[in-house]
């Protein structure tokens, strides 16, 4: 799946995490002076960068050796490749552990398609939009309560599923969905589950992530039409409040990289096309809602 010429850097992906085990004896006499330094700084030297991610394809994913796959992990190698990285660890974990994981130092990037919302512009930096999704709404095949909305599903006093930290929990919560009609689930193989299990009616995930789930599991389906309550997502790579520098350097070699054949040929691997290319929206505005 990974590109010939990129198989030294990739493969110091698994260099890296094969050494987890005497890094971590050196945590404690690392951390005082680890502290001060930029993650600018870390890439300039060498040393490892973790990206923070979950399992949720097709936007990022852990391999089968553990190795950061997917859209928005890709398009980060290939970003950071070109900074001057050379060790790349992956952290995978929950959703809801991303930006508390970031802000607690356990990784230095978020790479799992985050969308630029103006609540987590003020716990994140986000990078410039690398890709534009949409969200989307599965049901039982055959859509047998005929739900094409979220308001469908509250008129009728049934249960949405959706992961916790999602943008769709907020857009529920304003559409005035009770708190026991509106589960909160790890992420979409939790979501597949309620709605096969009846536990709810229908699931609020990334379109994406919907058709990875139905591609494997013919009893759900996308509900089609949807009214999303939602616009687009803008999904960008996230970093620390104080990485102003990096998130500038990493933006620089980026507006390079959108719409290149570097990025179509990631976007192909997964089912993205053009549509899905940042449309010009600046994360400043997207921040500001």
């Amino acid at each position: 799946m990974w590109k010939h010429e990129d198989y030294s850097f990739r493969s110091a992906i698994l260099g890296g995490m094969a050494a987890l085990g005497m890094a971590a004896v050196a945590v404690a006499s690392f951390a005082g002076s680890a502290s001060a330094e930029s993650l600018l700084e870390k890439i300039k030297n060498g040393e490892t960068i973790r990206l923070g991610f979950t399992n949720e394809p097709p936007g990022a994913y852990p391999g089968p050796n553990g190795e950061p796959l997917g859209v928005e992990n890709e398009i980060t190698l290939d970003i950071l490749k070109k900074m001057g990285a050379t060790k790349i660890e992956p952290v995978v974990t929950e959703w809801g552990s991303l930006v508390p994981g970031l802000q607690a130092g356990r990784f230095d990037i978020v790479t799992a398609g985050m969308w630029i919302k103006p609540d987590r512009c003020r716990n994140v930096l986000f990078s410039e939009p690398v890709a534009v999704e949409n969200g989307a709404l599965l049901v039982p095949k055959g859509n047998p309560e005929g739900l094409h909305s979220f308001q469908d599903v509250r008129d009728k006093g049934l249960t949405l599923v959706t992961g916790a930290g999602y943008t769709s929990v907020e857009a529920a919560q304003k559409l005035g969905f009770a708190g026991d009609k509106l589960m909160q689930v790890a992420g979409p193989p939790e979501i597949l589950q309620a709605v096969k299990a009846g536990r709810a009616a229908a699931g609020s995930l990334d379109f994406f992530n919907a058709t990875g789930l139905i591609k494997k599991d013919h009893s759900v389906e996308l509900a089609d039409p949807f009214a999303s309550p939602t616009p687009p997502g803008y999904a960008a790579i996230a970093f620390s409040l104080n990485e102003q520098a990096t998130v500038d350097a990493f933006n620089a070699v980026l507006k390079d990289y959108i719409g290149s054949d570097e990025i179509m040929a990631v976007f192909g691997k997964y089912d993205y096309g053009k549509a899905n290319l940042p449309d010009g929206s600046k994360t400043a505005d997207l921040c500001k809602g």
